[in-house]
Formats: structure tokens, C-alpha cells, sequence
């Protein structure tokens, strides 16, 4: 199964280490974490993270998550299905964490994972 990924501030992955967990904003406001799949990353990133800095890509392996994930339609691409998380994650689940930059003009590319 291919992994699926999750954008987030660099300091918010490391709250996480000392929390023993990782959890967004979206678990409290939306009931859920957002995530992406591979090919979809980029759009994602183009969508909500023009212009952010301080990012990290974290990769993770559905298999290891504790708890549910669902495949459901974006709000904004009802036609194409994303996965979230419904709960806090369990860091080892996240396989690696990945520097995620946009280039000099704003370009987003998937680092090889």
C-alpha cells in the first residue's frame, strides 16, 4: 500500500515528539486530520500552503494508524477521495519526516519518498 502523507509546520511535528502524538488543528475543528495521497500532495500544497514556510512532509503507513481513516471526497474536488485521520496519530506510523519546500517560484515538488 502506498503511503499516505500529511503537510504540517516543522514545529508542530516537534510538539508532537514531546507529546507522544501528532494532532492538527483540523481534529478539533473538523474531526479529523487531513492527508493526501501521493499524487495529490502537490495540489494540496498549491491549494493551502502557497507562500508557508517551515514545512515538513510526513509520510505514513496507514497499516501502523491506531486510529479510523476514511477515504472521503475533498470539499473542494468532490470527486476525488482523501485520506483522514479520525483521531490523533501514533508517531510510529510516520516512517519519515521530509523537508517540503516550494522552490524560488512557488513550484511544489513531491520529494522522492
Amino acid at each position: 500500500m502506498k503511503p499516505i502523507l500529511h503537510i504540517t509546520q516543522k514545529s508542530a511535528w516537534e510538539t508532537a515528539q514531546t507529546n507522544g502524538f501528532y494532532s492538527a488543528p483540523s481534529l478539533e475543528t473538523e474531526g479529523f486530520i487531513h492527508c493526501s495521497m501521493p499524487a495529490q500532495v502537490v495540489a494540496t500544497a498549491e491549494r493551502f500552503y502557497a507562500g508557508q514556510h517551515g514545512l515538513v512532509l510526513l509520510v505514513i503507513d496507514a497499516s501502523r494508524i491506531q486510529a479510523e481513516v476514511k477515504f472521503e471526497a475533498g470539499t473542494d474536488k468532490p470527486d476525488e477521495l482523501f485520506p483522514h485521520i479520525y483521531g490523533t496519530l501514533n508517531l510510529d506510523a510516520v516512517t519519515r519526516v521530509l523537508d517540503f519546500a516550494s522552490d524560488s517560484t512557488g513550484k511544489w515538488t513531491l520529494p522522492p519518498l
